[in-house]
C-alpha cells in the first residue's frame, strides 16, 4: 500500500520543486524518509515536489480509520483540547510564516557525497587489480557520515577519543522541526535560551558534504591516533603546516607498455622509486586515479593537485606517454612536497607497496577506504596553536581568505591568457616560423643553383657559400619547431597543475565561510539572550580549527607557488638563451663562408 500523509496546515509553494497543500489534503508520499525536514510527495491535484514535513502527519497503514460515528474522536484516545485560538475563524489563524527553499538540486540523490573514480576507457578497472567486494559489504565500512564511536571503546595506546558533541537541547522550533524553519501555525516553541545554529538548507554544498558544518555544530565524535594528527604551527607567515621530519622525493621514469590477458589487454606502467626506500615499484594511471580519489575525500581543506587528464585515443602514442609522464611528475612533486599529504597513509601505501604483492595492496586499499577520519572526524584531527597570542581574529582572517579569493581568480585568469598564449606561439613556432624559415632556404637554394649555371671558377666559392645559407636557414626551421618542448611546453604543464589548484581553492574557502557563518549565528543568538555563552565559544573554537587549516593551506601554496614558478622561469628563459645561441651560431657558420670568397 502506497504511503500517505494527510496535511495540518495550508503551505504555498513559493520555489521551483515545491507542491501547495490544503489543510486535510491526503497525499501519496514518495518515501517516508524527510531530507532535512522535506517530503517528496504528489498531492491530490497531481502535483508532484516537495513540502514541509512538519506539515503533514502520516497515515499508518496499520491503523484502521475510526467508525464513522466516532469521526471526532482520535485514535488511541482523547487528546487535550485546543487551544481558544484554534477556534478562530480560519481568516483570523495566523498565516505559515515564510518557509525557507527547499535543499538545492532536487529531486535529491543519496546524502553524502565521495569522489568518483572517472570511467574513461583510458584504464578500466576489469582485472584483478580490484576483487568484487566493497567496502560497504564489510563490518566498520564508511557506510554512514557518523559511525558509531561509542561501541569501540577507549583505553588503547596512543589513541585518544575527541568528540564536540553537546547534549541535544531543544530549539524554538520544537523537536522535529528542521533547523531553521519555522513552527507549524499554532505551534509552540521552547524558551529562548536554548537557541541552536541553524543547518544549511542546501545539503549538497561543500561546508555540508565535506563534514565541516557537522564539525562546528559539535556533533563530531572519534578516536584519533598519534599517527593521525595534523599540527598547524606559527610560523613567521603566519599559521603553517608542520614539517615533514623525514622529507622525500619520488621520481617517475621508464614509462613502458605491459600486457595482460594473454595480450588482449595492454596498459602503460611507470617505474616510481622514492627516495625515502629506494625501492621501485609499478603503478598504472588507475592507481594514481585511484589515490587521487581517497585523497581528495579525506583533505576537505587541502589542495590534492589534478591528475593529468585521461585520453580516449592515441593512449600508447609517444608524444602523449611522454607529455603524461611529466605531467605525473609536477603531481607527484607537489605530493612529496605537501607536509600533510606526503605523510599520509595511502599515499605511503601507493609508494612502498610491492608491485607483485597483490594481497598487500588490497589490503592497504581496504584499510584506506575504511579510514574512520573523514568527513566531520577529519577535522578532529587537526591539532592547532594554543596559548597566548595564539588566537585568531575572524575578522583578520575573513580579510584573509577574501584577499587571497581575489588573488586566485585573478590568477587563474591570467594563467588561461598564459597558456592560450604560449600555446598559440607554440603552435607558430611548430608550423609558421619553420615553414618561413624554410621557404628562405629554398630561396636560397634556387638562388645559388641558378648561380652555377656560370661556369666560372672564381664564382664557385659564392655558390658554396650562398647554398650553406640556405642550409643554415632550413636547420634554424627545425630548432624553432623543436624549441616549444625545451622551454613553452614545460611551462604550460605548470599551468595545468596550478589550474587543478585553483579550482580546488574555492571548495576549501566555502568551508571556512560556512564555519565563520555559524560563528556570526551563534554571537547574535548570544546577544539576543537565545543561547548560552559556553556553547557559542565552542562554535567558534571548532571554526578556529578550520580557519587554522585553511590559513595553513594558504601559506603552503604561496610557498610552492613561489619555488616552483621562480625554477620555471629561469628554466624558461636559460632554454630561450641556448635556442638564440643555436640559432647564432648557424648563422655565424654561414657568414664565415664568405671569407674565402
Amino acid at each position: 500500500m502506497a504511503l500517505r500523509a494527510r496535511a495540518l496546515y495550508d503551505f504555498r509553494s513559493e520555489n521551483p520543486g515545491e507542491i501547495s497543500l490544503r489543510e486535510h489534503e491526503v497525499l501519496s508520499l514518495c518515501s517516508e524518509q524527510d531530507i532535512e525536514g522535506w517530503l517528496e510527495g504528489v498531492n491530490s491535484r497531481g502535483d508532484r515536489g516537495l513540502f514541509p514535513a512538519s506539515y503533514v502527519q502520516v497515515i499508518r497503514a496499520a491503523e484502521p480509520p475510526p467508525p464513522a460515528r466516532y469521526a471526532n474522536v482520535p485514535v488511541g484516545g482523547f487528546e487535550p483540547l485546543p487551544s481558544p485560538a484554534a477556534f478562530k475563524p480560519a481568516a483570523q489563524q495566523p498565516p505559515p510564516e515564510p518557509f525557507p527553499p527547499p535543499p538545492a538540486g532536487y529531486p535529491f540523490p543519496p546524502y553524502g557525497g565521495s569522489y568518483q573514480p572517472s570511467q574513461g576507457s583510458d584504464d578500466d578497472w576489469d582485472d584483478d587489480w580490484d576483487d568484487s567486494s566493497t567496502v560497504a559489504d564489510e563490518p566498520g565500512a564508511l557506510g554512514s557520515s557518523y559511525p558509531d564511536y561509542e561501541a569501540a571503546g577507549g583505553g588503547a595506546s596512543g589513541r585518544y577519543r575527541l568528540s564536540t558533541r553537546s547534549e541535544p537541547s531543544l530549539g524554538p522550533r520544537g523537536a522535529g522541526h528542521p533547523p531553521g524553519h519555522p513552527h507549524p501555525p499554532g505551534g509552540g516553541g521552547a524558551a529562548k535560551s536554548s537557541a541552536t545554529v541553524s543547518r544549511n538548507l542546501n545539503r549538497f554544498s561543500t561546508f555540508v558534504k565535506s563534514g565541516g558544518e557537522a564539525f562546528v555544530l559539535g556533533e563530531a565524535s572519534g578516536f584519533v591516533k598519534d599517527g593521525d594528527k595534523l599540527c598547524v604551527v606559527l610560523g613567521p607567515r603566519g599559521p603553517e603546516w608542520q614539517e615533514n621530519p623525514y622529507p622525500f622525493q619520488c621520481s617517475i621514469e621508464d614509462p613502458t607498455k605491459q600486457t595482460k590477458f594473454k595480450g588482449m589487454k595492454s596498459y602503460i606502467a611507470y617505474k616510481l622509486v622514492p627516495s625515502h626506500t629506494g625501492q621501485q615499484v609499478h603503478r598504472r594511471y588507475k592507481h594514481f586515479d585511484w589515490l587521487y580519489g581517497r585523497l581528495a575525500e579525506k583533505f576537505p581543506v587541502i589542495s590534492v593537485p589534478h591528475l593529468p587528464e585521461k585520453q580516449a585515443t592515441g593512449r600508447f602514442e609517444e608524444d602523449f606517454i611522454s607529455k603524461r609522464r611529466k605531467g605525473l611528475a609536477w603531481w607527484m612533486d607537489h605530493m612529496c612536497s605537501h607536509p600533510v599529504l606526503a605523510q599520509c597513509d595511502a599515499f605511503q601505501h601507493f609508494l612502498t607497496c610491492p608491485s607483485t604483492d597483490e594481497k598487500a595492496w588490497k589490503q592497504g586499499k581496504r584499510k584506506a577506504e575504511k579510514d574512520e577520519m573523514v568527513g566531520a572526524n577529519f577535522f578532529l584531527t587537526i591539532s592547532v596553536p594554543t596559548g597566548p597570542g595564539a588566537s585568531l581574529d575572524l575578522q583578520e582572517v575573513e580579510s584573509q581568505v577574501d584577499g587571497f579569493k581575489a588573488f586566485t581568480k585573478k590568477m587563474d585568469e591570467s594563467a588561461l591568457q598564459l597558456n592560450h598564449t604560449a600555446n598559440e606561439f607554440a603552435r607558430k613556432q611548430v608550423t609558421g616560423f619553420k615553414k618561413e624559415y624554410q621557404k628562405v632556404g629554398h630561396s636560397f637554394k634556387c638562388l645559388s643553383q641558378a648561380f652555377e649555371l656560370d661556369q666560372q671558377a672564381f664564382s664557385a666559392g659564392l655558390n658554396q657559400a650562398i647554398a650553406f645559407t640556405a642550409e643554415a636557414y632550413d636547420a634554424i626551421g627545425d630548432l624553432f619547431a623543436d624549441q616549444p618542448r625545451q622551454d613553452l611546453d614545460p611551462v604550460m604543464d605548470l599551468l595545468a597543475l596550478y589550474q587543478g589548484h585553483l579550482a580546488n581553492f574555492p571548495d576549501i574557502i566555502h568551508v571556512q565561510k560556512g564555519a565563520l557563518t555559524k560563528v556570526k549565528e551563534s554571537k547574535r543568538h548570544v546577544e539576543e539572550g537565545k543561547m548560552e555563552l559556553q556553547k557559542a565559544e565552542g562554535i567558534q573554537e571548532r571554526c578556529n580549527i578550520i580557519s587554522f587549516a585553511t590559513l595553513a593551506e594558504i601559506n603552503h601554496f604561496h610557498k610552492i607557488r613561489v619555488r616552483d614558478f621562480k625554477s620555471q622561469m629561469q628554466h624558461f628563459l636559460q632554454q630561450q638563451i641556448l635556442f638564440f645561441q643555436k640559432v647564432t651560431q648557424k648563422l655565424e657558420e654561414a657568414l664565415h663562408k664568405y671569407d674565402s670568397v
